[in-house]
């Protein structure tokens, strides 16, 4: 069973930084796209950023410039820089990876890490 352990989410004023982890239990699989997810109350889920396995990378609008997706492929972990942060960017936040289980490309979710921006 693959597991997607998410952490580095808090509490962190408008215009501080956090760093978001989150670490795919997969070695014996291939983990091909990565990507961060979140979630306001009342809204539905939106997409962050995404990389693949090849580094090329995608982001929302409004977080283009401030937020940078990395990955270390060997230990199959994705990160999430936040710099200048905003209130509306206060959400749960989801590591999202597709696997590559025996030939099936299977998507799975991590538990969410809250990040909640407040001065």
């Amino acid at each position: 069973q693959v597991q997607l352990v998410e952490s580095g989410g808090g509490l962190v004023q408008p215009g501080g930084s956090l760093r978001l982890s989150c670490a795919a239990s997969a070695s014996i699989f291939n983990v091909y796209t990565m990507g961060w997810y979140r979630q306001a109350p009342g809204k539905q889920r939106e997409l962050v950023a995404i990389i693949t396995s090849g580094a090329i990378t995608n982001y929302a609008g409004s977080v283009k410039g401030r937020f940078t997706i990395s990955r270390d492929n060997a230990k199959n972990i994705v990160y999430l820089q936040m710099n200048s942060l905003k209130h509306e960017d206060t959400a749960v936040y989801y590591c999202n990876a597709d696997i590559d289980q025996w030939g099936r490309l299977v998507e799975y979710w991590g538990q969410g890490t809250q990040v909640t921006v407040s001065s």
